[in-house]
């Protein structure tokens, strides 16, 4: 299974309302406010769920040790993999003192940057960056260096929270003296009440979508869930009804590699991923129907009727997407107690289904949309559009 890299529109904003009535899980930490502004502009409801935390190694004695080693002889090569990293180990420096010592190494040295954000890191603290491939992944930084002769070259590698073992690897094989520079790592974050409660959302349907900005992120969403025995129900979600859209292909990778399908912008941007979801979400995750003469939109948490939007309650919502699943045929009342949350006993349920029917009409307005079969069911007056 691949991600699937989805092409930026030619105007570079969508509808202003494009994900109105669709709700996002956000398991961003830096920068969280911005995206999760980025998606309620467009009309999303957004779910918050950290999934880690930065903690820098100013004062960690391995940065350090790194550090000095690097300074011992020249460094013919540097892999710079974030800016965030490099701005952190330029800032551990000057507070050891070793900050125009560092500069001077690394101005003799080729410095290969990962992406932009690297790279901008890298022309700020007043240094030339050498290269940067065009993939933003360490896999082509890598094979890069991989195509040269190590045999004797000094590369510090700073890493991005997490070791890169096969990366390091396979560099000391080709001959190289490999500096690992662990300017950063990442730790689950404090609370992690969010992002179990998002796993749960997940699996039942709450949510349309979760946006992950890292592959830590990733990594945490799926360990929560393997540690409340949940791993296979959540990968089973996100190969069926909810989209897993990652900002880039290594923030992808730990899906990918499980076989479950990814969106993802061409560009890796808090941006570019925003536009990706107010583009996917409304093409991909929108039932039309006609329904008594009324045009329907049915969506995550939402139904236009006529273009009006009008948000659901989960037990109405949850009984119009079954009886939309079969549009114009009855849906017995026993079929819709198992789609209604939680649980219930049979006469309760059955209640409960008709609680939900009712709340569903009064939401809808026009008379004509649900009709009641007696003795049999539900079932909506419709045909299916656009052959959805």
């Amino acid at each position: 299974m691949s991600a699937l890299t989805v092409e930026e529109p030619r105007s570079p904003e969508t509808a202003p309302d494009a994900l109105a009535g669709f709700t996002i899980g956000v398991t961003a930490t830096r920068r969280r406010e911005e995206f999760c502004a980025l998606l309620e502009r467009r009309g999303a409801r957004v779910v918050s769920a950290p999934a880690i935390r930065l903690v820098p190694l100013a004062e960690d004695t391995d940065l350090l040790a790194a550090t000095r080693h690097s300074l011992e002889a020249p460094l013919d090569d540097v892999v710079v993999t974030t800016g965030v990293g490099f701005r952190g180990w330029m800032a551990a420096a000057e507070g050891w003192g070793l900050s125009a010592e560092l500069s001077r190494h690394l101005t003799r040295a080729r410095l290969l940057t990962r992406g932009p954000k690297a790279r901008g890191a890298v022309r700020a603290a007043g240094l030339n960056d050498h290269w940067t491939p065009a993939t933003e992944s360490c896999e082509e930084v890598k094979q890069h260096l991989l195509a040269q002769d190590l045999r004797g070259r000094r590369i510090a590698v700073q890493l991005h929270g997490e070791p890169l073992t096969e990366f390091v690897a396979e560099l000391r094989a080709a001959g190289a003296e490999v500096i690992e520079v662990p300017v950063y790592r990442w730790l689950p974050y404090r609370d992690i009440s969010p992002l179990r409660r998002l796993v749960s959302q997940a699996i039942s349907g709450g949510v349309d979508a979760v946006a992950f900005t890292s592959a830590p992120a990733v990594l945490a969403m799926l360990g929560s869930a393997r540690a409340d025995g949940l791993d296979d129900a959540l990968l089973s979600a996100f190969s069926g009804r909810v989209v897993a859209a990652c900002v880039g292909p290594v923030t992808a990778q730990p899906l990918v590699s499980k076989g479950v399908p990814v969106i993802q912008p061409e560009r890796s941007r808090l941006g570019a991923l925003a536009r990706v979801l107010a583009r996917h979400l409304p093409e991909h995750g929108v039932t039309r129907l006609m329904a008594g003469g009324h045009g329907l939109e049915i969506r995550g948490h939402a139904v236009a009727v006529d273009g009006e939007l009008k948000p659901l309650p989960p037990a109405p919502m949850a009984v119009l997407k079954r009886l939309a699943d079969k549009p114009g045929h009855v849906v017995p009342r026993s079929e819709l107690r198992t789609v209604l949350p939680g649980g219930a006993s049979r006469d309760s349920a059955e209640h409960a289904v008709e609680m939900a029917v009712t709340r569903l009409r009064r939401a809808l307005g026009p008379g004509g949309i649900v009709e009641t079969v007696v003795k049999r069911g539900y079932r909506l007056a419709t045909h299916r559009e656009d052959g959805l």
